[in-house]
């Protein structure tokens, strides 16, 4: 250990892309760590878009490193027809380029300056596997965390072309021993790392071999998995003998998952490392992100011993149409990322479908639009029909449409959580919403995270357009990319949730009368389904069950373990 290393603490980096349900659980645990590991310099790296956590990260100790690149890329946000498809490809090649760079130099500002310590360790999630090549440039140990499961899974040829691409290295992972790095690693989530847009990067611009455990042969080159180009590789040789280190693997790598055993199985097949934590909820004090709301909270109800609702008057609205006592409970309807992401691109046939919905039913709505603003137009537009709209009065405290039977929140980051009993309020601790968090989607919305039965206890069911916000909850799930099918069938499956809607349930194809009268119908039936007394036992059965996990500190725990923290 060099005199740098003697003259600075140990830094655990946290790197973490993709929207707020990628980030938020994860800054999570950088926070609980920092609090529990005083010795550690503890690092965010995340979008600059995320700078709203950065006020609850330095209160843990956890300095906040902002990257440039947005957390979406929407094909739909930035270029009519023709030439679309195109344009986007080439911004995206732009906006990744700069984003790798801007990893770099961050990196490299943290680890660059010296040599680097036992203890230190970047832990990166699924849309960071930069993070992975710089640990390897840094000579840094990798970790890896997520909220959900991994969202991707490999091309069907792509084990029999790496096995006869690449049959040493193929064998090499084979015959891995069960706690050592292995095919069971790479078909679970690094096969990524073997393709032509992490392999370049990695030889032409950090001077790696193109594959990670490989040494890079500059001779000559070979195609792999694209019709590109790339250097071949061989396994790592003994620097004297020149013969491959079959001896000298490197264990499994950690992947930390952030959900309940309760709701996934953690089959066989997967890697000897994986652990499974529990639900990955926030601290209680990040639920405000009113600032307003929670000062108002801890000086009226210090020690959480909450008797009443108390809120600021941009919040008075919502909180009256939540617990209107003369009313039905509300159905609340989160969107998320669906919107920036371009999936719903006619927002007046949605407000159509639910305004048919309350014309055959006598259910109540609470929509937030997550800041869309296509839908914050069309419900502008709406509203400027039947009387006289205040824009701004609209942005700060959202408006009531259709006879007063939806409730339209603007802007989510000025969404706080509210509850009406003292005792449900406790649960809130164990059960946090990603309600109040804005987003919380995974990439894109790709993950699923269980919140609390006690969040919007006024709410009679949820209506998920984006599996980030899925709940125990009875509710009704709308999955549209990836692994959203996933989650909205698992969710079906353990029966809290009935058969997912078809996004044309929602936002159908053909915009005539007919077609909107018959989603209405549709989504009205899966909503009286989801109020069946047989999902709401279950759903109130697992709830309970999940309570008692604490998955952040069971996250911090495994990481000290890992690291070999003394305390």
């Amino acid at each position: 250990m060099g005199p740098e290393t003697e003259n600075r603490k140990p830094v655990a980096l946290f790197m973490a892309f993709g929207t707020k349900g990628d980030i938020y659980p994860i800054s999570a645990i950088a926070a609980a760590f920092a609090s529990d590991q005083k010795q550690y310099r503890v690092v965010l790296v995340t979008h600059s878009a995320h700078q709203n956590l950065s006020s609850h990260l330095e209160e843990r100790h956890v300095m906040f490193l902002g990257i440039n690149s947005p957390p979406v890329l929407s094909v739909c946000d930035n270029y009519g027809s023709g030439s679309q498809e195109l344009a986007f490809s080439q911004q995206k090649m732009i906006a990744t380029r700069d984003h790798r760079q801007e990893c770099y130099s961050a990196v490299e500002g943290i680890f660059g300056h010296g040599p680097t310590m036992e203890g230190d360790f970047i832990l990166i999630n699924f849309f960071a596997l930069e993070g992975w090549s710089l640990a390897e440039l840094f000579h840094v140990r990798c970790v890896v965390a997520a909220p959900y499961v991994v969202p991707y899974s490999a091309p069907s040829s792509f084990e029999s072309q790496f096995r006869r691409e690449h049959p040493l290295l193929y064998k090499y992972l084979q015959e891995a021993d069960s706690n050592q790095v292995s095919w069971k690693d790479v078909a679970h989530w690094m096969w990524p790392l073997y393709t032509e847009n992490w392999g370049l990067w990695r030889s032409d611009d950090l001077y790696l071999s193109p594959f990670p455990f490989t040494v890079g042969d500059f001779g000559y080159k070979i195609s792999f998995f694209s019709r590109n180009e790339i250097y071949d590789c061989h396994l790592l040789h003994d620097p004297v003998t020149g013969l491959p280190t079959w001896h000298d693997r490197p264990p499994s790598p950690l992947l930390l998952y952030g959900f309940s055993k309760d709701i996934v199985e953690c089959p066989d097949y997967w890697p000897s490392n994986v652990h499974v934590c529990g639900f990955w909820f926030l601290p209680t004090e990040w639920q405000f992100s009113c600032k307003k709301c929670q000062e108002i909270s801890e000086l009226s109800y210090p020690g959480d011993l909450r008797t009443k609702d108390e809120v600021c008057s941009a919040h008075v609205k919502l909180q009256y149409f939540l617990i209107n006592p003369a009313s039905t409970p509300p159905i609340f309807i989160g969107l998320s990322s669906i919107g920036s992401m371009g999936f719903l691109r006619n927002p007046q046939t949605f407000l159509q479908v639910i305004q048919t919905v309350l014309e055959i039913t006598n259910f109540r709505f609470i929509l937030f639009t997550a800041g869309y603003e296509p839908l914050d137009e069309a419900v502008q537009g709406i509203a400027s029909e039947s009387s006289h709209l205040d824009k701004r009065q609209y942005l700060e405290e959202g408006i009531c449409l259709f006879d007063s039977r939806l409730f339209c929140f603007p802007n989510m980051t000025n969404m706080m959580t509210f509850v009406s009993d003292p005792c449900l309020f406790r649960e809130i601790k164990i059960l946090f919403s990603y309600l109040s968090t804005v987003k919380q989607n995974p990439a894109n919305g790709l993950q699923l995270n269980i919140f609390c039965l006690a969040v919007f206890p006024s709410c009679l069911l949820t209506l998920h357009l984006d599996l980030a916000e899925s709940s125990v909850r009875w509710q009704v799930l709308c999955p549209f990319i990836l692994d959203q099918f996933y989650w909205a069938e698992k969710m079906y499956w353990i029966g809290v949730a009935p058969e997912p809607l078809n996004r044309s349930h929602l936002i159908p194809d053909k915009l005539d009368d007919e077609s909107i009268g018959m989603a209405g119908k549709v989504l009205s039936r899966a909503i009286n389904d989801a109020l069946s007394q047989n999902i709401k036992a279950r759903a109130l059965e697992i709830a309970e069950r999940i309570s008692l996990e604490d998955g952040v500190m069971e996250a911090v725990k495994i990481l000290k373990q890992e690291m070999n923290c003394s305390c």
